[in-house]
This record gives C-alpha cells, structure tokens and sequence, in this order.
C-alpha cells in the first residue's frame, strides 16, 4: 500500500502564495498518479491536479489552472502544489491522493492523505 502525508496548509490573504507537499511511501508507490483533491464545507470533493511521477503527464482544473502549479521530486518521493494568487474560494481542506487510473474523479485513486486545511481571507 502506499502512505501519503500532507504538509504546508495553513491561512493566508487573498492573493497569497502557500506551498503544499505529499510525502509519498510504501512499496511500489511510482505506479500511482498522485492527485490533489479539495473539498470545500457543504461541498463535493473536486479535482485540483494531477501528475505522474516522471512528469510527463500533468492536468490542472479550470478553476486552478495559471494559478497552481504541481511538481514531483522522485528522490525525496514528495509531490507538491504551489499555490499563488489564492482566493476565499480556494478554501478548503486539501487532500494528496494516489491511485493506478488516470482522471479527474475521486473514486479513481485509492490512497489519500489526511488533508490539510487551507484558509484563504478577502
């Protein structure tokens, strides 16, 4: 199986920038896409990003995309999401996700981390 743990949430002002990171580990953890996954209170969870662990591939939603940027380190094992211009409707616990498809819906990985709590104020 494979372990996901996320870091790096934490509250910011509109137009702010935060970093979060994915430690991934656990036996053949490169088969999986990793994926970052939000959900918002009274909300579904939505697709933020995704990539493959040699980065050929990378999908961002529209909502997102030109603000976020998603990256991999396949030596320290970690995946990040760079968040800049961040606004309120960016917030929502954040959740780093694994799974052996390719997609943009939730049910499609079949790792998650804990979430992290992302807060962003007008």
């Amino acid at each position: 199986q494979v372990q996901l743990v996320e870091s790096g949430g934490g509250s910011v002002q509109a137009g702010g920038s935060l970093r979060l990171s994915c430690a991934a580990s656990g036996r053949s953890f490169r088969e999986y896409i990793m994926g970052w996954f939000r959900q918002a209170p009274g909300k579904e969870r939505e697709f933020v990003a995704l990539i493959t662990w040699s980065g050929g591939s990378i999908s961002f939603a529209d909502s997102v995309k030109g603000r976020f940027t998603i990256s991999r380190d396949g030596a320290k094992k970690v995946v990040y999401l760079q968040m800049n211009r961040l606004e309120p409707e960016d917030t929502a616990v954040y959740y780093c996700a694994a799974g052996l498809g390719y997609g943009r819906h939730s049910y499609e990985y079949d790792y998650w981390g804990q979430g992290t709590q992302v807060t962003v104020s007008s």
